[in-house]
């Protein structure tokens, strides 16, 4: 489910874009293909129990991607990402039958001097828990 703003919403703490993504372990290995990261921890539960984690877990820089993603679209071609960073702060858990859901929520954290967003913050999240800290995209509109 996604949901973008087009209305130009130019205030902080605006919500300008809304996304939940449904992971599944097909998706994690697609991405491992895609990526070249094979390690097991992302498609064998074996494997990430061996080593202490709650389940096998969704790529960060999938997640990071994800989350980018309903900001990109936003900004269509009124411009660009310029600066893109977040924390890891707590892993996805991508169960083997229900998968997973990671929602982002993209809102407008620093206008510029024309009053234009300038930084969008975004707070993402699966299984109710905050799994990218810091998640900020520094934007600029042409």
């Amino acid at each position: 489910m996604s949901t973008v703003d087009t209305t130009g919403a130019s205030e902080v703490g605006a919500v300008v874009a809304e996304r939940t993504v449904h992971l599944t372990r097909d998706a994690l290995v697609r991405y491992a293909g895609a990526s070249g990261d094979f390690n097991p921890i992302h498609y064998r539960d074996d494997v990430a129990a061996a080593v202490g984690l709650p389940g096998v877990l969704a790529h960060g820089m999938l997640t990071m991607g994800l989350a980018v993603q309903p900001v990109a679209e936003w900004l269509g071609d009124r411009g660009w990402v310029r600066e893109y960073g977040v924390r890891f702060t707590r892993p996805v858990v991508v169960d083997a039958e229900g998968g997973a859901d990671v929602t982002v929520v993209a809102t407008i954290g620093l206008l510029d001097d024309d009053g234009r967003p300038e930084r969008i913050d975004l707070t993402v999240t699966a299984a109710g828990v905050t799994v990218l800290g810091k998640a900020q995209v520094w934007v600029v509109f042409r």
